[in-house]
C-alpha cells in the first residue's frame, strides 16, 4: 500500500473517539430514555422564556431562583396546562377501553349504513372496517398509556429546567461549546430551533385552542353528542395539516343525519365549515406564518411518531424532532460541503430583518 494510500493516525483516531462517543451516547440514551421527553420538555420551555429569562436576571436584577420560578409557574399555567387538560379529558372520557370501542364501533357502523343506503357506495368493506377499529384500539390505547406518565414526565422536566434557567448563560455556554460544528452553524442552529420551538409550543396549541374551542360552541348550539369529548377531540384533531378538525366534525355530522336529527346535523356542518373552517384560516395564515412556515408533512410524522412515542406531549414533541433532524442534515450539508454558506440557509442579520419589516408594510 502506498503511503498516499495509508490512513493518517489522525484520522483513525477521530474515527475511534466518534464511536467511542456514539457508544456512550447510545448507552446513556437507552438508560435514560424515560427521561428524554423530560429533556426535550425542558428545552422547549427554556427558549420560550429565554428571552423573559434574561429580561429579569440582567435588566431587572433579579435573583436566578426568584425569575426561574416565576418563569416555571408561567410556562406550567400558559403551556402545560391546557395539553394536560386535553390529554386528561380524553383519559376521562375514554378510560374505559372497551366501552369506548364499544360506542365507536356503533357510531362507524351507522355513519356506514347511512351512506350506503343513500348513495348505493360500500365506502369501507367488513375487511376495512375491522383493520380501521383495530387501528383506532391500538393507536388510542398506545396514546392514553404513553399520557398515564405525564405527571413523572412534567416534575422532572421542571427539575430539570430549574437548573436551565438558574445560570442560563454557562448552559448556553457548556452547549456552544460541546458542539463539534463551525461558530456560524452553531447560531444557525440556535436560531432556527428557536422558530421551531415556537411555532410548535406556541402556535400549534392556540390553533387547536382556537379551533377546538369554536367547534364547542357549534357543538352545544346543535346538540351534538358529548360535546365536550369532541371538543378536546377537535383540538387534538386540528393540530393534524390538511385534514384538521374535519375528521372529528363531518362523521359526527354525518352520524346526526343518520339518527333522524338531520336539520341540526346540517346546521352544525354548515357551522363547522364555515366559522372552524375560517378559524382556522385566520390562525394559521397571521400567527403560525410569523413563527415558522413548517411544511405539512413535518406536522403529519411528526405527531404519529410522537404520539406513539410520549403520550400526548408527542403533539408538541413530534413536529420540533422531526424537523430538527432536517435542520441537521442541512447542517451537515453546510458543515462538510465546499461551498460558501448557501442562500437558504444563511442567518438573518439586521438589513435582512429590516427588508422583512419594509415588505410586509407595503
Amino acid at each position: 500500500m502506498n503511503k498516499d494510500q495509508q490512513i493518517s493516525s489522525v484520522k483513525i483516531k477521530q474515527v475511534s473517539l466518534l464511536a467511542i462517543i456514539l457508544v456512550l451516547t447510545a448507552l446513556i440514551c437507552f438508560n435514560l430514555a424515560l427521561f428524554i421527553p423530560s429533556v426535550l420538555g425542558a428545552i422547549t420551555i427554556y427558549v420560550v422564556c429565554r428571552k423573559y429569562n434574561f429580561y429579569l436576571q440582567e435588566e431587572k436584577k433579579w435573583k436566578p431562583w426568584a425569575s426561574s420560578l416565576v418563569l416555571m409557574l408561567a410556562s406550567l399555567i400558559i403551556l402545560i396546562l391546557p395539553i394536560y387538560f386535553i390529554g386528561d379529558l380524553l383519559i376521562d372520557k375514554l378510560g374505559n377501553a372497551q366501552a369506548y370501542m364499544t360506542k365507536f364501533n356503533v357510531f362507524l357502523e351507522k355513519i356506514h349504513s347511512y351512506i350506503y343506503s343513500k348513495i348505493g357506495f360500500d365506502i369501507l368493506s367488513k375487511e376495512n372496517m375491522v383493520k380501521l377499529r383495530s387501528s383506532v384500539g391500538q393507536f388510542s390505547t398506545k396514546a392514553l398509556s404513553g399520557t398515564f406518565n405525564t405527571l413523572t414526565v412534567v416534575l422532572s422536566m421542571y427539575f430539570i429546567l430549574y437548573f436551565m434557567l438558574e445560570k442560563p448563560r454557562l448552559f448556553e455556554k457548556i452547549l456552544s461549546s460541546s458542539a463539534p460544528l463551525k461558530r456560524a452553524n452553531v447560531s444557525l442552529i440556535g436560531e432556527k430551533l428557536r422558530k421551531l420551538i415556537m411555532a410548535n409550543a406556541i402556535g400549534i396549541p392556540v390553533v387547536a385552542m382556537g379551533q377546538g374551542l369554536v367547534a364547542l360552541i357549534g357543538y352545544f348550539i346543535f346538540g351534538a353528542p358529548s360535546p365536550v369529548l369532541l371538543f378536546a377531540l377537535t383540538a387534538a384533531a386540528s393540530m393534524v395539516p390538511v385534514v384538521g378538525a374535519a375528521i372529528v366534525y363531518i362523521p359526527v355530522c354525518i352520524f346526526m343525519i343518520a339518527e333522524g336529527d338531520t336539520g341540526h346535523g346540517l346546521g352544525l356542518a354548515a357551522y363547522c365549515l364555515i366559522i372552524v373552517g375560517l378559524t382556522d384560516n385566520l390562525l394559521r395564515f397571521t400567527l403560525l406564518k410569523k413563527l415558522e412556515d413548517i411544511h405539512p408533512l413535518n406536522t403529519v410524522f411528526g405527531i404519529i411518531m410522537g404520539m406513539s412515542l410520549f403520550g400526548f406531549m408527542g403533539l408538541i414533541f413530534g413536529p420540533i424532532l422531526i424537523s430538527f433532524t432536517l435542520l441537521l442534515i442541512q447542517v451537515y450539508r453546510n458543515e462538510f460541503s465546499d461551498e460558501d454558506t448557501p442562500p437558504d440557509l444563511h442567518l438573518p442579520d439586521k438589513d435582512d430583518e429590516l427588508e422583512e419589516k419594509i415588505n410586509l408594510i407595503v
